[in-house]
C-alpha cells in the first residue's frame, strides 16, 4: 500500500491520553452508554430506525439484541500504515450488520451472525488483553449496531486501566445522533464512501437512503476531527478520520463522483484509502455486474480520479491481476 503526499498531518509528543479517559473519570462515559442503552427499548442506533426492544431480545435489521456478539478478536497487520504501525491492530469484529452486501467477504459474520455472545465485562476483557499484546489500537470493526454495549464496555475498560486510541471501522451507515455519543470516545474514525448513488447502494448493499445518511456521518466526523491527521512520533495514528473507498466493477462504486464530492463538500485533504481488494464473494459469484474482480484499468482510472478530485492525502495499492 502506497502512501500519497501528507501535508496535514501532524505530531503529538509522548505525554499524550485517550480522551475518552477524560469522560470515564467526569461520568459522562457512563452517562452516555446509559442513554445509549436505553435507546435499544426502540432502537434508532442506525439509520433503518427499525424500532424494535432489543431489551426484549427483538431483532431488527442487524439481526442481534441487547448483548455484544463477537466473531473474532487479534492482532491485525493489514490495515493502514498508521493504523497497522509495526505492532498490529487489535481488531473486535462484531457478528450482524446493518448492511446487506451480496459482496460481503465476511458473511458467515455479517449475515449469518456466527460469533460468540459475551458480557460487557468480557468485551472489556478482550481490548485490555489485546492491549497487553502490544497492539497500537483498538479496532471495532462492522461496530454501529453494537454503539450502545461499546460504550458501556470501554467506560470498564478505562477503569481498568484500557490506554489505546480507539477506532471506529464503519460502513459509514451511521446516524449523526449516534456519532455524536462517540464524539471524544473515538479516537481514530474508519468511515467508508461507497457510492453516490441511491439505487447501486440498495442493489449492492441492501442500504436505504444510503448517501444522505453517509454523507450527513461523513460530515459529523469531520465536524468532530477535521481533516488533520495526529501521528505520534513514530507516526502511528491517535487522532483522525481515513475515508475508505472500495473500486467496485464496471464503475458501479461512482468513485470519480466519491472522490469529488470528499474534496469539494469536506476537504482535499481528508486521507482517502482508495482500495483494490474487491473479489466476488457470498451472491456476487453468481451477479451478471458484481461476479468478476476489478481491472488493472479500471483501479487505475479510479487513482485517476482521485489525482483529478484535487484530493492530496492518502493511500493507494499496487493492483494485481486476477490470478497472480
Amino acid at each position: 500500500m502506497s502512501e500519497r503526499v501528507s501535508e496535514r498531518t501532524s505530531f503529538q509528543p509522548p505525554a499524550w491520553e485517550p480522551s475518552y479517559l477524560r469522560l470515564h473519570r467526569s461520568g459522562e462515559l457512563a452517562a452516555r452508554a446509559r442513554t445509549a442503552l436505553d435507546a435499544l427499548q426502540s432502537c434508532d442506533i442506525c439509520p433503518r430506525v427499525c424500532g424494535v426492544d432489543r431489551t426484549a431480545d427483538g431483532r431488527g435489521a442487524c439481526g442481534v439484541g441487547i448483548e455484544p456478539v463477537i466473531a473474532a478478536w487479534n492482532v491485525h497487520m493489514w490495515e493502514e500504515p498508521p493504523i497497522t504501525g509495526t505492532r498490529g491492530s487489535g481488531t473486535i469484529f462484531f457478528s450482524g450488520c446493518t448492511g446487506k452486501c451480496i459482496f460481503c467477504q465476511n458473511y458467515p459474520i455479517s449475515q449469518y451472525r456466527h460469533g460468540n455472545t459475551v458480557s460487557i465485562e468480557r468485551f472489556a476483557g478482550m481490548m485490555l488483553e489485546l492491549q497487553g499484546r502490544g497492539v497500537h489500537n483498538i479496532n471495532f470493526v462492522t461496530p454501529t449496531h453494537f454503539v450502545p454495549q461499546i460504550l458501556a464496555a470501554v467506560d470498564v475498560a478505562a477503569g481498568q486501566g484500557l490506554r489505546r486510541p480507539l477506532v471506529y471501522n464503519t460502513s459509514g451507515y451511521d446516524t449523526v445522533e449516534t456519532l455524536r455519543l462517540l464524539e471524544d470516545v473515538v479516537d481514530i474514525w474508519l468511515p467508508d464512501a461507497k457510492y453516490t448513488d441511491d439505487a447501486a447502494a440498495r442493489r449492492l448493499s441492501g442500504f436505504p437512503r444510503y448517501v444522505e445518511n453517509n454523507r450527513a456521518a461523513l460530515r459529523e466526523i469531520f465536524r468532530q476531527v477535521g481533516a488533520e491527521l495526529v501521528l505520534d512520533e513514530d507516526g502511528i495514528a491517535r487522532r483522525g478520520m481515513i475515508i475508505r473507498h472500495l473500486v467496485l466493477p464496471g464503475g458501479l462504486a461512482d468513485t470519480p463522483g466519491v472522490m469529488r464530492w470528499i474534496a469539494t463538500e469536506l476537504s482535499p485533504y481528508v486521507h482517502v484509502s482508495v482500495m483494490d481488494q474487491y473479489f466476488p464473494a457470498y451472491k456476487a459469484l453468481d451477479d451478471p455486474l458484481m461476479g468478476r474482480k476489478i481491472t488493472p484499468e479500471e483501479y487505475e482510472a479510479a487513482l485517476d480520479a482521485f489525482d483529478a478530485a484535487g484530493l492530496e492525502n492518502g493511500w493507494l495499492q499496487e493492483h494485481e491481476e486476477c490470478g497472480e
